[in-house]
C-alpha cells in the first residue's frame, strides 16, 4: 500500500527474461511440508460463540460491507449509515478535507465521526465497529508534528530488536491519539534485488533479522501476546505485509514476478510471518507480486492453505490498494477470483460501491459461496472481537476530544535520537577523520544537509514525501541544526554553505547528500549508481579535498547504492540511511566534545553494499556475491586505523540495464521508475506482468520473450484503449525550449481502422489546454510498412504549440485509438534535438 490515485498511475513491468523462466517451470506441485507449521493461540470460547451469533444475525448486505476497505477520499462517515462496511483507510495522499497538512484535531474529528456512525445502532444485533488503517510505516508520519523514526532500512543496520520493540510501541501511542486503531505495518519483505522501489522498507537480505524485527514490531504495536497489555488503549492492530515475495521480484520491479521453488520462497521470503503469527498478527496483506505466474491476489494455495493453514492465520487476509484489479478476469469494481482465493477483505478505495454491489451479486448468485463469505466475515469479526472494539463506547461529540500529548513528545524524540544513533553505519575513516573537534570550524554543505524532507523520506505527510518543507516538521531537527546545536554547545562554529565555498578556510567539512524521497515503484532503478546524470555531489567532495579540507559524506538512500567515486573522494563515508525528524542523532556520532556524552559508531549493514552498479545476486544458500562491503560491515572508534584504498569507479553495468537518458522503453522492458499500463473508459490496469488486457478488453499489451522484439499493443476495437508510459509528473517545458523530441521505434503489424493518437498527459489531464498535448499520427502509421521497423521523432514544440504547457507530465508517452491496430515498440525516449533526424537502421 498505498497509492495516491491523484498523483500517479502504478507499475510496472517484468523483465522480459520472464517468460522463458516461466515457460521452463515444472508444472505446480505444492509441498506444504516446505512452511513451518505455526499453533495459533486457543480460540476463546465466549469470542467464539459471540462471533456465531452475531454472524447468524447479519443479512448478507451486512456481511458484504464487512468485506470491503474504502479510502476517506471517497467515502464519508454518513455513507456508513447505508453501508456497513469493515474498514476505512487513509491512503497514502489521503487525509481529513484532503489536507495532508491538517491539524492532529481534525484527525481525530474525521475518525471520530466513523466511529460514531459505524456503532449507532444495529438493528437486531451489536452494532459493528469499523477498524480505521493508516500507513504508518515509521511513526505516524502521515501526521504532521508527529515523530518520525528512522525508515526500516536504518533500522535493520542497528541489529536491535528491543529497540524495534520500543519503536513500535511509541507509534502505536502516536496513531491511536487520533483515534486510528490499525496500523499498515510491519513490511517483512526479504529484499534480494535494491532496485526496487520499497527496499527501505525492509529491515535486511536477511532472513534471520527481518523474522527477529517482525515478531518485536508486533509486540510494539499490539502489546505483548497474552497479556494484559495485547490491545489495550495505546496500541493498535498490525498487518504483516506483502504476503509474498514482494522482495524477490525479478530485477527489483514493484508488483513484479517473484520465480523460484517453494522452499526459497518459504525460507527466505516468507520467514517473517510465522514470527508476526506466533506474536499474536492476526492481520496480513496481500502482496501485488506474482509467483510463478500466478498473481498472489489471486493464489488460494498460499493464502488458504499456507497462510491460513499451515501458519495458522486465525485472522484475517486484506488485499492491497486495488491490489485485485490485477487479476486476469477482474476489475477494481469486480473480482470474485480474490474472494475464492482467500483474501477476506477487499481494499477498494475509489471503487468500494461498485465492489459492494457486484460482490453482492455473486453472493447471491452462489458465484462466491456463501461459507466462502461466512468464513471471510467471521475471521474480520474475530480481529474486531478480540481487539475489544466491540465494548468500545461511542466516541464523544466534542470538538476538542483528543489527547495529542503522545505526538512528537519528548520521550519519542529522544527514542528516535537514539534510533538515528544505532542505525549509522561508517564505510570509512581514513586517517582517523572522525570524530571530528566539536570546538572547530565546520563547514557543512550540500543541499540535503538542511532538509528534513530529504531525511525523512517517502511515506512521510503523503505518498512520496517529496513536496514537504522543514515548516512542515514542527519540533523536528534537520541534521545542520543538529551540528550547529552541538558545535555551539561547545564553543566552535558551524556554517551551512550548500555548494560549499567558504571565505576561512574549516577545520573540517560534513557533506550531506543523498537520494530524494519517493515511494513504492517511483523509487524504482535501472541500476544502482548514484545521481548517473548529475554529478554536483561528486565535484563538491572533489572540490573540498583539494582544498585540503578534511571531508565527511553522510549519504541519505533507502538502499545501498554504488557510490565508489563519493566514497574515494571523501576522507570518511557514513551511511545514515533516512533517518528521520531528529537529525541531531548524526551529530551526536561525528562530534566530540570534552565533558559531553559520546557515542560511537555502533551501526552494521544489513545489507550487502554493491561492488558495481548492479546489485549483489544470492545463491541457493543465501550467500551474496558482488558485494564491496559484505552484510555485517561497519567500522567505529575502536577499529585498527587501516586506509580504504582508492575504490573501482567502473560502475560496469551491462547495456541492458544502461537506458539512454530519457528513455521511456529499452531493451524490451519500460525503463524504471517508468510504468505501462493499459486502459479503457472503465479503468486502468497496471501491466506487472508479460501480458495485462484492459477491464473492458479494448487493448492488450505484451511483452515479448526476449530484448529484441519490444511490446505489442492490440487493440481490439471494442471502445477507446489507452496504451500509457507514466510515473511521477516531470517538467519538461526546458526541453520545449532546447528542441527535444518524443523518439519512438515502432511496427504496424496491423494497420488502424481509426485515428490514432500520439502524445503526453498531465497532472491535470490535458495540460492546461482545450486540446492537450497529443498528436493526430493516423497517417504516419498508415505509411509505415508493414511489419518493419520505424523510427518517428515527435518535437515537443509539436506537442505544446496548441497552449498545452507540459510542466506536469505523468503520461510521457500515451497511444490512444478506438478502432483496431496491433503496434509494437521497441524503443521509447525523450531525446534531445540533435537526435530528431537520426536515420532508422531498422527501416
Amino acid at each position: 500500500m498505498k497509492k495516491n490515485p491523484l498523483r500517479g498511475w502504478v507499475t510496472l513491468i517484468l523483465c522480459a527474461l520472464l517468460p522463458p523462466l516461466l515457460a521452463a517451470q515444472p508444472e505446480f506441485t505444492p509441498h506444504p511440508e516446505a512452511w513451518p507449521q505455526t499453533r495459533p493461540a486457543p480460540r476463546e470460547p465466549a469470542a467464539e460463540a459471540f462471533i456465531e451469533q452475531l454472524l447468524k444475525q447479519m443479512t448478507l448486505e451486512e456481511k458484504i460491507g464487512q468485506m470491503i476497505q474504502a479510502d476517506i477520499a471517497w467515502v464519508s462517515p454518513q455513507d456508513l449509515r447505508t453501508y456497513k462496511l469493515g474498514s476505512i483507510l487513509a491512503g497514502g495522499g489521503s487525509a481529513p478535507g484532503g489536507n495532508v497538512r491538517t491539524s492532529p484535531q481534525a484527525w481525530r474529528t474525521l475518525t471520530d465521526e466513523f466511529h460514531r456512525e459505524a456503532l449507532q445502532g444495529g438493528g437486531p444485533h451489536p452494532a459493528i465497529p469499523v477498524l480505521f488503517g493508516v500507513d504508518a510505516v515509521h511513526g505516524n508520519a502521515k501526521l504532521v508534528g508527529a515523530t518520525i523514526f528512522p525508515h526500516n532500512v536504518g533500522l535493520g543496520a542497528a541489529h536491535d530488536p528491543d529497540l524495534v520493540r520500543r519503536l513500535g510501541e511509541a507509534t502505536a501511542q502516536e496513531v491511536s491519539a487520533v483515534g486510528i486503531d490499525w496500523t499498515f505495518a510491519p513490511t517483512v519483505a526479504v529484499v534480494r534485488d535494491v532496485r526496487w522501489g520499497r527496499s527501505y522498507e525492509s529491515y535486511s537480505e536477511s532472513p534471520d533479522l527481518v523474522a527477529a524485527y517482525a515478531a518485536q514490531m508486533v509486540t510494539g504495536l499490539q502489546g505483548r501476546h497474552g497479556s494484559a497489555e495485547f490491545l489495550a488503549p495505546g496500541h493498535t492492530l498490525s498487518s504483516v505485509k506483502h504476503f509474498l515475495g514482494d522482495g524477490g521480484t525479478a530485477a527489483g520491479r514493484d508488483q513484479g514476478m517473484t520465480v523460484g521453488p517453494e522452499r526459497e520462497l518459504s525460507s527466505v521470503h516468507g520467514a517473517g510471518y510465522p514470527a508476526a503469527i506466533n506474536a499474536g498478527a492476526m492481520i496480513v496483506m496481500a502482496s501485488y507480486t506474482s509467483w510463478n505466474g500466478v498473481k498472489m491476489h489471486a493464489n488460494h494455495y498460499l493464502l488458504t492453505d499456507i497462510l491460513k493453514g499451515r501458519l495458522g492465520l486465525d485472522g484475517f487476509v486484506v488485499g492491497d490498494w486495488n491490489g485485485h484489479e490485477e487479476i486476469p478476469g477482474c476489475t477494481k469494481y469486480r473480482c470474485a477470483a480474490a474472494i475464492l482465493a482467500g483474501v477476506d477483505m477487499l481494499m477498494a478505495p475509489d471503487s468500494w460501491k461498485a465492489v459492494f454491489d457486484n460482490t453482492l451479486a455473486q453472493a447471491r448468485s452462489g458465484e462466491i459461496p456463501a461459507a466462502r463469505i461466512d468464513d471471510a466475515v467471521r475471521r474480520i469479526l474475530r480481529v474486531k472481537t478480540l481487539a475489544g472494539m466491540f465494548k468500545r463506547s461511542l466516541p464523544p461529540e466534542s470538538a476538542d476530544a483528543g489527547d495529542f500529548a503522545a505526538l512528537g513528545s519528548a520521550a519519542h524524540r529522544a527514542l528516535a535520537r537514539e534510533a538515528v544513533r544505532k542505525s549509522l553505519v561508517l564505510l570509512k575513516n581514513n586517517h582517523a577523520t572522525l570524530p571530528l573537534n566539536a570546538r572547530g570550524r565546520i563547514l557543512v554543505a550540500g543541499e540535503s544537509a538542511d532538509s528534513i524532507r530529504d531525511q525523512t523520506g517517502g511515506w512521510t505527510i503523503d505518498w512520496q514525501g517529496d513536496q514537504n518543507t522543514n515548516a512542515d516538521f514542527p519540533g523536528a531537527t534537520s541534521i545542520y541544526s543538529g551540528i550547529k546545536a552541538a558545535v555551539t554547545a561547545a564553543g566552535g562554529t558551524a556554517e551551512w554553505v550548500a555548494d560549499g565555498n567558504f571565505s576561512a578556510k574549516p577545520d573540517a567539512a560534513i557533506v550531506v547528500f543523498g537520494e530524494k524521497p519517493y515511494a513504492e515503484f517511483e523509487g524504482d532503478r535501472e541500476n544502482l549508481e548514484y545521481s548517473p546524470g548529475d554529478k554536483h555531489d561528486l565535484e563538491l567532495l572533489r572540490k573540498l579535498r583539494a582544498a585540503g579540507v578534511p571531508t565527511v559524506a553522510v549519504f541519505l538512500s533507502g538502499r545501498p547504492l554504488w557510490v565508489n567515486p563519493e566514497i574515494n573522494a571523501a576522507d570518511a563515508f557514513v551511511a545514515a540511511w533516512l533517518p528521520g525528524s531528529e537529525g541531531e542523532g548524526i551529530a551526536d556520532v561525528l562530534l566530540r566534545a570534552p565533558g559531553k556524552q559520546s557515542f560511537d559508531f555502533s551501526g552494521r549493514l544489513s545489507f550487502t553494499w554493491p561492488r558495481t552498479a548492479m546489485p549483489a545476486t544470492f545463491d541457493a544458500a543465501g550467500n551474496a556475491s558482488g558485494a564491496q562491503f559484505k552484510r555485517g560491515f561497519g567500522l567505529d572508534y575502536q577499529s585498527k586505523p587501516s586506509i580504504l584504498e582508492v575504490l573501482s569507479e567502473d560502475p560496469a553495468i551491462p547495456p541492458r540495464w544502461l537506458a539512454p537518458e530519457g528513455s521511456l522503453f529499452h531493451a524490451g522492458h519500460v525503463t524504471a521508475p517508468w510504468s505501462i499500463f493499459v486502459a479503457d473508459d472503465s479503468a486502468e490496469v497496471h501491466l506487472t506482468t508479460s501480458h495485462q488486457g484492459s477491464p473492458e478488453g479494448a487493448l492488450s499489451v505484451e511483452l515479448a520473450p526476449d530484448d529484441k522484439g519490444g511490446a505489442k499493443g492490440t487493440w481490439t476495437g471494442k471502445g477507446l484503449g489507452v496504451w500509457r508510459f507514466s510515473g511521477r509528473a516531470v517538467d519538461l517545458r526546458m526541453q520545449v525550449k532546447q528542441g527535444a523530441v518524443l523518439k519512438l521505434r515502432y511496427r504496424v503489424d496491423r494497420m488502424p481502422e481509426k485515428p490514432v493518437k500520439v502524445g503526453m498527459r498531465c497532472a491535470e489531464a490535458l495540460c492546461g489546454s482545450t486540446s492537450g498535448a497529443m498528436l493526430d499520427l493516423t497517417d504516419d502509421f498508415k505509411s509505415a510498412a508493414p511489419g518493419t521497423w520505424h523510427t518517428i521523432s515527435i518535437p515537443l514544440t509539436r506537442l505544446s504549440a496548441g497552449g498545452a504547457d507540459l510542466k506536469d507530465v505523468v503520461i510521457p508517452l500515451a497511444i490512444e485509438t478506438s478502432g483496431r491496430l496491433s503496434l509494437s515498440i521497441s524503443e521509447a525516449r525523450l531525446a534531445p534535438r540533435s537526435e530528431s533526424e537520426t536515420p532508422d537502421p531498422g527501416s
